[in-house]
């Protein structure tokens, strides 16, 4: 089903989604938002720039955009993928509890914010290029993962990473780790780290035809909680 944005107002145009027996591919978007909210299955590939929400509540559809994506994508998604050939707003994968999100390029302010595990759900983020302050804001669980690619020689995440993170764990590329507070654990990867983020790698140079070769050379970090010194002694009374 082809569908062009230019002629539904953006709630009849999510409304067209939702009920599509067949996969769509949506053309001339435009910051229409909401779009594939809720999509339990299809795939609906995207060309322009959809608005704040795309594929917020995603329970096992898949979504492709061929473009930039703006704010809340993946808003407490709980299945599904997520593909954006281009850059993401702020607020990505918000509160997102399983699926996994590829963005090719960077990505704004609060990605992963509230990302958390849930029973057999693992959600995963992976950013291409560089991310904006507070990436992993209060993560629970799950893995973000940032490439770096185009920024190798300096840092891929801006400040604040990893505040109040209590689960989980952030993987940089970088040759410029960041510095983190006494509440986390900064190390670099060793072999099994590699092991555990070999395929979401492997998908990421597949989906935007990268060579994987072009991202040795370069070490990985990795951020993980410091259950010696956890931030719950930040938000609770003991």
């Amino acid at each position: 089903m082809l569908l062009d944005a230019n002629t539904l107002p953006f709630d009849r145009l999510g409304q067209a989604l939702n009920e599509a027996k067949e996969d769509v591919i949506v053309k001339n978007c435009c910051g229409q938002r909401y779009l594939a909210d809720g999509l339990s299955s299809g795939h609906v590939q995207i060309y322009g720039t959809p608005g704040n929400a795309l594929g917020a509540y995603l329970d096992g559809g898949e979504v492709t955009v061929f473009g930039n994506v703006q704010e809340a994508v993946g808003d407490t998604m709980n299945a599904g993928r997520i593909v954006v050939h281009g850059i993401a707003g702020d607020a990505l994968g918000y509160a997102m509890r399983g699926g996994s999100i590829f963005v090719r390029d960077s990505a704004g302010y609060r990605a992963g914010i509230h990302m958390k595990a849930y029973a057999d759900k693992q959600p995963l983020i992976v950013i291409g290029g560089r991310a904006g302050s507070f990436l992993g804001e209060y993560q629970a669980g799950g893995v973000i993962l940032v490439l770096g690619r185009g920024f190798e020689g300096g840092p891929v995440v801006n400040h604040f990473c990893g505040v109040g993170m209590h689960g989980g764990a952030i993987y940089l590329r970088t040759n410029c780790p960041p510095v983190v507070g006494d509440q986390l654990l900064l190390r670099q990867a060793e072999a099994t780290d590699m092991r555990l983020i070999e395929r979401p790698v492997a998908d990421y140079c597949a989906l935007f035809d990268v060579a994987c070769e072009s991202l040795a050379g370069v070490p990985f970090w990795v951020i993980t909680p410091n259950t010696a010194n956890p931030y719950k002694q930040l938000y609770t009374f003991c």
